[in-house]
């Protein structure tokens, strides 16, 4: 089968979304069912695809959208512009890397939709007014539109049942893909000066609980509770809440000790979760909680805060924390008490591991795909080549 991934968004630099379709694409291309993934991206996104590696692959095939970067420019883009492209490589299946609208009577194939979360409806004020509720509409209309929707995580499928029930009937959960690496090398930060530091790796968004850590951090520092050489990195893409972050650190006069990094590379990023005293995860809300699983896999000292998402991957294997009540008090000092501990051996993680991802795309593409259509599927069409092609 031909899969075509819709990837194209906002970001120039690498997120949680773009590095779960980079993965998924990863999967597809182990499974001898895959003929072939076209990978559809934004202009601006081309040296990310690029440091992907995925391009190594002859049946990678990238497909630069003429996209505006604006909302309304990709919102149309998807809805006017995907299922022509879907015809024209010829795409067995589309699957949207996460929820854009679309138009379902202009595909000729299944569609699959990856739903990471319910913010909009969740935490509307990550959007703010009047903005979060046209991410309402986009949702629903995405998630009426596809044929089936693959939940991230079962805290992310039950929050469907809760907000969408209409839709939960087409709903299945498929984890993100986090899989060990033991040949990637890793590469120590760029201008990193050495010294102990704890690891956040979170989008500058309102349910990320960033302020909270960072007052956190400065309530330990003050106290002489952590050496007065720990840093705090806090790795993630600028959001909505980037200004207020940086005041509140120029504010408590942290401006030389919390490191704000974006488009760390994988080798990067690895080297963090491998040398940090403890990776900090103190979201309001996830729907999946990547860099807690990936910590996990690492060997990190977890604290996070006790919410589905991060039970559904830690649980046993974290530091948990309320934080409704003394956030901030509560959340110091469990990451006093996690620095108190031996750092943990890296654990396995099959249920997030690439063949148990692989099995679970290729079953769910294969029971939307009709058994005419499963057995129109070209055995002759010419393999393709990795050249990057705009449409």
């Amino acid at each position: 089968m031909r899969v075509l991934i819709a990837a194209a968004s906002f970001a120039a630099k690498i997120s949680g979304l773009q590095r779960h379709a980079f993965n998924m694409a990863q999967c597809l291309l182990s499974a001898p069912e895959v003929e072939s993934v076209h990978f559809a991206v934004a202009p601006w996104q081309q040296e990310m695809v690029g440091a992907s590696g995925l391009q190594l692959d002859a049946r990678f095939v990238v497909h630069v959208a003429e996209i505006d970067r604006s909302s309304l420019g990709r919102n149309t883009w998807y809805y006017r512009k995907l299922s022509g492209l879907a015809r024209a490589v010829r795409a067995d299946l589309v699957h949207l890397s996460y929820p854009m609208p679309i138009e379902a009577s202009m595909f000729q194939c299944p569609t699959v939709v990856t739903l990471h979360d319910l913010y909009p409806y969740e935490i509307p004020m990550n959007f703010g007014f009047p903005k979060f509720i046209f991410n309402r509409i986009a949702l629903r209309q995405c998630l009426g539109a596809v044929d089936a929707i693959a939940c991230v995580s079962e805290a992310t499928k039950k929050k469907l049942r809760q907000y969408l029930p209409t839709f939960s009937t087409k709903a299945v959960k498929i984890y993100n893909c986090v899989d060990t690496q033991p040949s990637l090398i890793t590469r120590a930060v760029e201008g990193w000066s050495k010294g102990p530091f704890l690891l956040c790796v979170a989008q500058h968004r309102k349910n990320k609980n960033l302020k909270l850590l960072i007052r956190a951090y400065k309530r330990l520092l003050n106290a002489g509770r952590i050496p007065a050489s720990t840093s705090l990195i806090i790795v993630g893409i600028s959001g909505p809440e980037t200004q207020g972050i940086q005041r509140l650190i120029a504010q408590s006069a942290l401006n030389d000790r919390v490191q704000l990094r974006e488009g760390l590379s994988e080798p990067e990023l690895q080297w963090c979760y491998q040398h940090c005293e403890a990776l900090v995860a103190p979201s309001i809300t996830e729907g999946f909680g990547l860099p807690v699983a990936e910590a996990l896999l690492a060997g990190c000292r977890v604290v996070c805060s006790e919410i589905p998402a991060h039970w559904e991957i830690g649980a046993g294997r974290c530091r948990f924390v309320n934080l409704q009540y003394s956030g901030e008090q509560k959340l110091a000092e469990a990451i006093v008490a996690s620095l108190s501990e031996t750092k943990p051996r890296p654990i396995n993680l099959p249920e997030l591991s690439a063949p148990k991802i692989t099995r679970q795309y290729v079953g769910l593409y294969s029971g939307l795909l009709s058994p005419s259509a499963a057995a129109s599927v070209s055995t002759t069409m010419p393999i393709a080549t990795s050249e990057s092609q705009v449409l």
